[in-house]
Order: structure tokens, then C-alpha cells, then sequence
């Protein structure tokens, strides 16, 4: 496979200006750079198994003939949505569940967004190599930030299920974890349906990823504005972090 300088930038600068964007808007106490570094590969190695999982459990699966509603329902939501979301998630928590600095609602954005774009990096390189320019445009401007977007609703739930397992809230956590997986596959798989639809999906794909792109930037922006008083372990920044939580 060959992919051209100028197509491998357009792959990958995409991602990386959503990472800086989030970046900056972290205004408390900024992650490392080594550690978001370390997440976007986690989440490069996540689309590597993804595309293993799901050929495996394509094998499971009803077929429905391509562009008809049950295909993209079956392909969207059972297959595509489910599995990267899983995948993102594992890189995501591996990667940054004992880290001690977690201890604001917005580092589980940063770290969600790292996950999901260092995915949908791979990803990129994959589609823009075979299909040229304009798809690396279009995706720019939809399946990027797709997925970044669901690291930012991933990353929101993931930090609350951290603080209530920090605070020994384990049911709690537990459902948190489990909205921080079951949200980010409802929007993935919204979109891949409309994706899948074709012609008939357009309008509302595009409808769908305007809503899509100001429910994100407004929680991202107003979580920036909220995270000097949302250090939410205040009562637990003596717990030993090296315990298992």
C-alpha cells in the first residue's frame, strides 16, 4: 500500500488539530504530552484489533442485502459501532485509569479524544490510501471528528465513573462505565446508518453531524470553563494511587 506525503498529511493533521484543540482547552492542569502520546497509539493498535473483531463477527451476523435498512442497522449498530467503541474504550482506560493525575472531569475528555483520534488516524490512512483526495476532505469534516466526538461523550462518562470508583462509589462507577460505552455506540452507530443508506441517508447524515459537532464543542467548552472547580477528588487526594481501584 502507498500513500503519498501530501495524502498522509491530510490523513493525520485532521486528528491532530482536534487533539490540540482539546488540548488547549484544558485549563487547570494539562496532561502530559507523553501520556496523550501513548493513548493515540493505544487507539492506533485499538483499530488494528477492530478490523479483526469485526471480520470475525461479520461471520456471526445476519446478512441483509448492502443499502437496505437492516444492513446498515445490523452493520452500524452490532458490528461497526460496537466493537470500536469497545476497543477505543480499552485503549482509553488502559492507558490512563491509574495515572495519578486524573483527578478533573476534563482529563477524561483529553484522554478519550486521544484514544479516539490515534483510531481514527489508523483508520484515515486506511481509506485515504485507497480512495485518494476527496475522501481524505470528507472525512476531514465527518468521520475525524466522529470519532473524536465520542471520545469527548466517552471521555465525560469515563471521568465520573474514575471519581466515584475513587470515592469507593462502585455501583456508581459501574454504571457509569457502562453509559460511557452504550453513548458513544448509539451516536457511532447513528451515523454509520445514515452512512450506509447512501444517497437516501445525505441530508440527514449531514443534519445529524451539524448536532453532532455543537453538542460536542458546547460540552467541551463548557466543561473547559467548569474544570477549575471540578477537581472532583478534593476529599481524595491522599488516596494511594498505586491501590487497586
Amino acid at each position: 500500500m502507498y500513500i503519498s506525503s501530501d495524502l498522509m498529511a491530510l490523513a493525520i493533521i485532521p486528528g491532530l488539530l482536534l487533539i490540540i484543540y482539546v488540548y488547549r482547552k484544558d485549563k487547570v492542569e494539562k496532561e502530559p504530552i507523553g501520556l496523550i502520546m501513548r493513548l493515540v497509539l493505544y487507539g492506533v493498535f485499538s483499530c488494528i484489533a477492530a478490523g479483526f473483531l469485526e471480520q470475525l463477527e461479520s461471520q456471526f451476523l445476519p446478512q441483509y442485502p448492502q443499502g437496505s435498512v437492516k444492513y446498515a442497522l445490523v452493520t452500524s449498530f452490532c458490528m461497526a459501532a460496537f466493537v470500536e467503541e469497545i476497543v477505543k474504550f480499552l485503549a482509553m482506560r488502559i492507558g490512563s485509569w491509574r495515572y495519578p493525575g486524573f483527578n478533573y472531569r476534563f482529563d477524561g475528555i483529553v484522554y478519550g479524544v486521544s484514544a479516539a483520534v490515534g483510531f481514527a488516524i489508523y483508520e484515515n490512512i486506511m481509506y485515504v490510501a485507497s480512495y485518494g483526495f476527496q475522501t481524505a476532505i470528507v472525512r476531514a469534516f465527518t468521520a475525524i471528528p466522529l470519532h473524536a466526538f465520542c471520545g469527548v461523550f466517552m471521555g465525560v462518562l469515563y471521568s465520573y465513573s474514575k471519581k466515584a470508583s475513587v470515592l469507593g462509589q462502585s455501583g456508581k462507577s459501574v454504571l457509569y462505565t457502562i453509559l460511557a460505552l452504550i453513548v458513544p455506540m448509539l451516536i457511532h452507530g447513528t451515523y454509520d446508518t445514515f452512512a450506509f443508506l447512501g444517497e437516501r441517508g445525505t441530508i440527514p447524515l449531514l443534519v445529524f453531524v451539524v448536532i453532532l459537532y455543537i453538542a460536542a464543542l458546547s460540552l467541551i467548552n463548557n466543561m473547559s470553563k467548569a474544570d477549575y472547580r471540578s477537581g472532583f477528588y478534593p476529599a481524595a487526594r491522599h488516596i494511594d494511587y498505586d491501590i487497586e481501584l
